[in-house]
């Protein structure tokens, strides 16, 4: 019996410039929340108003909310990884500007102004690094890199908040301050090297189309895809579930559990640690025949435990809470992500994701806002009825959709069920990942093939895989002494066509059917994608081995096109 292997979280670092571009998210974001903090402490210290805190997001996103989509068309039109790199120099200035107003005691306006142009400024970065994603990652990694992606934003909600606490304690917030610009510079030297290099859009189309037409591209994008219609709109409920905290977990921290304003760090960390925990399983989620109970149980996860809050003011409580909280929101948005990554074309996806940052960006003002009027008016136990069960609540009306969503997808299941079988049944895949087989399947395509027909030709460049539906195929080679060679004829569920993409050399026989036959085509570059995720094991490589020295003695199978193939 066959062991298939399946996708991990770390599958997505075997390629060297997502590494990179792990590394430098990884500096950059332990920077950018401790300045997060610092700057929530600092402009609580300064005013003693909560209305001011809900202003520094307002400052922050409003700014940024108008920007956003236009920023996913700049990252579009231009090289994505050079634009990331000047966006990281861009930031550390800064950052700078704001940590030399907190030294002088400068108004809190300019202060916020300077956080509203670095926020304006961070919506060119999230687009172009979402849309270098899949340059950089096989598709069938795409789940691992958005979870390790996540599993990296948590990672630093735990290390930058709780960093930021550690610097404020040892002395002022513009100590954070520093601190983040620091880590800009150290992230704009590790994006320098990625060598992966994306191509320019011309997002006018000829001219044709003018700003708002331009930026109009990602939305009518997302909304073709009924698939993604409705990953996002979960994401975007999740999202205002952020906003709220944004707000409400300053004054819980405050009022209810006793730790004051600084005690927010900590409950951040907690969000964190969640979303950690919960990284390992979320590629086995993402490969579940049934999305809708993922989703529903990530949003039952993320805003239901906020009741806890009501029945016990307990600090460690309050971070379990957090921890449970975190482990549910990380499904809705790396289920989000991967569907847009998967679905929509590569020369839309930056304005794709800068729409999608508009719409988060927009969430995120409407729960701040929002919480911020109705603790104020009332208290902050309403706002964490609203927060627990109301928003649960609202996500329930969208099951209709989900079960037409897992309707769709289950179809689509019955449809290549066929082909999977037929691939699973080809030794050369034991180690292909469930998910990669499905992907593998959907991107194949059956042809027919009338009697006679020569399917591949001897020296002729090697482009694409067969797999033998029906039929029967005869293998022939022409030494070099002119002499012709017959092979052993294959039938169904056999295959041809590999040596040549493993190898990187041209065909090494020629293959004519026997008989009308069907065959399974997989283009050259995603069966080479396949077999550099899940390596074939040495006793199938000695079997194509074997193959190849049928017809060839001379030559020996190296592993030359699968060693360029996954190089990325």
């Amino acid at each position: 019996m066959r062991t298939r292997e399946t996708a991990g979280l770390l599958s997505s670092l075997r390629h060297r410039d997502f590494r990179l571009l792990m590394a430098a998210s990884t500096v950059s974001f332990i920077g950018t929340w401790a300045y997060n903090v610092a700057l929530t402490v600092w402009v609580y210290d300064a005013t003693g108003s909560l209305s001011w805190v809900a202003a520094t997001t307002v400052c922050r996103f409003v700014p940024a909310l108008l920007f956003s989509t236009y920023a996913g068309v700049l990252a579009d039109r231009f090289e994505k990884v050079t634009l990331m790199m000047r966006a990281d120099l861009a930031f550390a200035l800064i950052q700078v500007a704001m940590a030399v107003l907190m030294v002088v005691d400068g108004p809190v306006v300019a202060v916020l102004a300077t956080a509203a142009i670095s926020s304006t400024l961070g919506t060119v970065y999230e687009p172009a690094a979402a849309g270098a994603t899949p340059l950089l990652v096989p598709e069938r990694d795409l789940a691992s890199a958005n979870a390790l992606r996540n599993t990296i934003d948590n990672v630093t909600v735990i290390a930058g908040p709780g960093l930021g606490a550690l610097l404020l304690l040892l002395g002022p917030p513009q100590n954070a301050i520093w601190f983040n610009a620091a880590t800009f510079v150290a992230s704009a030297v590790l994006v320098a090297r990625i060598r992966t290099r994306s191509s320019a859009v011309d997002v006018t189309e000829g001219g044709e189309a003018r700003a708002l037409g331009q930026m109009m591209v990602g939305v009518r994008a997302i909304l073709s895809s009924p698939t993604v219609s409705v990953m996002v709109g979960y994401s975007i409920l999740a999202t205002m579930v952020f906003g709220i905290d944004m707000v409400l977990f300053v004054s819980v921290s405050d009022e209810l559990l006793g730790t004051g304003p600084d005690g927010y760090g900590y409950l951040l960390a907690g969000l964190g640690v969640g979303g950690l925990l919960a990284a390992p399983l979320v590629t086995r989620a993402e490969a579940r025949p049934s999305l809708g109970p993922v989703i529903l149980g990530g949003m039952a996860a993320y805003c239901l435990p906020t009741l806890v809050l009501l029945i016990s003011h307990s600090p460690v409580v309050a971070f379990l809470v957090q921890v449970v909280r975190g482990a549910g929101t990380l499904f809705v948005d790396v289920l989000a992500v991967t569907a847009m990554q998967r679905t929509l074309p590569q020369d839309v996806m930056a304005r794709v994701f800068g729409a999608f940052g508009t719409l988060m960006l927009a969430a995120i003002l409407v729960g701040s806002t929002a919480t911020s009027w109705i603790v104020s008016a009332t208290s902050v136990e309403v706002g964490v009825w609203v927060a627990g069960a109301g928003v649960f609540g609202f996500s329930l009306l969208g099951l209709p959709w989900l079960r037409r969503l897992d309707a769709l997808a289950r179809r689509r299941r019955e449809e290549l069920a066929p082909r999977i079988a037929l691939l699973e049944a080809c030794d050369l895949f034991a180690r292909v990942p469930d998910g990669g087989l499905s992907q593998l399947a959907a991107a194949s395509e059956e042809i027919h093939v009338p009697e006679g027909t020569m399917v591949v030709r001897q020296g002729e460049p090697a482009d694409a895989f067969y797999v033998v539906e029906t039929g029967t195929f005869a293998v022939y080679t022409t030494a070099s002494t002119g002499e012709r060679i017959s092979a052993p004829e294959l039938g169904p569920g056999q295959y041809f066509g590999e040596i040549g993409l493993i190898e990187a050399i041209p065909r090494t026989a020629d293959v004519v059917a026997e008989t009308d036959a069907t065959l399974l085509r997989i283009d050259g570059t995603v069966f080479v994608e396949a077999l550099t995720t899940g390596t074939p094991s040495a006793a199938i490589m000695d079997g194509a081995s074997v193959r190849l020295g049928r017809t060839h003695p001379s030559l020996a199978l190296g592993r030359a096109g699968l060693e360029a193939g996954g190089t990325a």
